[in-house]
């Protein structure tokens, strides 16, 4: 047994083992894709453009070391000069979410701000993964339906 000081959100957003009702509930950390590309401020716009295409992907995460997100690159960013540096390419601070939020939430987030994708963090700031609308779309639409059978049949 531990006791876990730091709050049910904290315990939640570490993506630590839940029970009850709502722990069979999709949430963002589990759909997010953490095959999603990064890179460091240092490198240049024509190299991770070019990185970020060939994994079939539109937005790459600028991270440290530690992996705490510091910027992100999406299509604009991803333009211009190639021999421009990252740090001066990217968006920084972007609006980052957490790994305990529903995906049913953040699908309906991700639709109404016509947001295509978002880095998810744990309570550190570290890059979790990436949750593209889509893939959030998809999974709240299955749990949705296989919610609604559970109650039909049970």
């Amino acid at each position: 047994m531990y006791d876990y000081g730091s709050g049910k959100q904290d315990w939640l957003a570490a993506g630590l083992p839940t029970e009850g009702r709502v722990a069979s509930w999709p949430r963002a950390g589990t759909v997010a894709r953490t095959d999603a590309p990064t890179s460091s401020l240092d490198e240049r716009r024509g190299e991770v453009a070019e990185r970020v295409r060939a994994a079939g992907w539109d937005v790459c995460v600028v991270v440290n070391e530690e992996r705490v997100v510091l910027g992100l690159l999406r299509g604009e960013q991803l333009e211009g000069d190639p021999g421009t540096r990252i740090e001066e390419a990217m968006r920084p601070g972007p609006s980052t979410f957490r790994p305990h939020v529903p995906i049913a939430e953040m699908a309906r987030y991700m639709v109404e701000h016509d947001l295509p994708s978002t880095p998810i963090t744990n309570g550190d700031g570290i890059l979790v993964g990436v949750l593209r609308r889509e893939d959030a779309a998809v999974a709240a639409l299955e749990w949705q339906r296989r919610h609604a059978e559970e109650h039909d049949h049970g």
